[in-house]
């Protein structure tokens, strides 16, 4: 079982930039896909991004053209460079890894808080 662990989160002011990590205990080309979902207060988990094994990457919506998604397979890490950021961006930031099994299998990191301010 792969150790997810990220890092980056944190307090910057509306229209900054963090980078998120997500580094993983075992090689990352194992997983069919990984990604990042965030969860903000009284709502729902949802998907801000997803990189396949392919070099394909989706966004969320809300999240296009500000955020960017990539790997180093080397350092087994996944990071999220999130521009423009904006209050509502404001929420835990999870990172997760897909081997194929579909969501029941997914392995989740323990989440970095990110808030923006305005």
């Amino acid at each position: 079982q792969v150790q997810l662990v990220e890092s980056g989160g944190g307090l910057v002011q509306a229209g900054g930039s963090l980078r998120l990590s997500c580094s993983a205990s075992g090689s990352i080309l194992n997983f069919n896909a990984m990604g990042w979902h965030r969860q903000a207060p009284g709502k729902q988990r949802e998907l801000v991004a997803v990189l396949s094994s392919g070099d394909s990457t989706n966004y969320a919506d809300s999240v296009k053209g500000r955020f960017t998604i990539s790997r180093d397979n080397v350092k087994n890490t996944v990071y999220l460079q999130m521009n423009s950021l904006k209050p509502e961006d404001t929420a835990v930031y999870y990172c997760y890894a897909d081997g194929g099994g579909g969501p029941a299998f997914f392995e989740w990191g323990q989440g970095t808080q990110v808030t923006v301010s305005s």
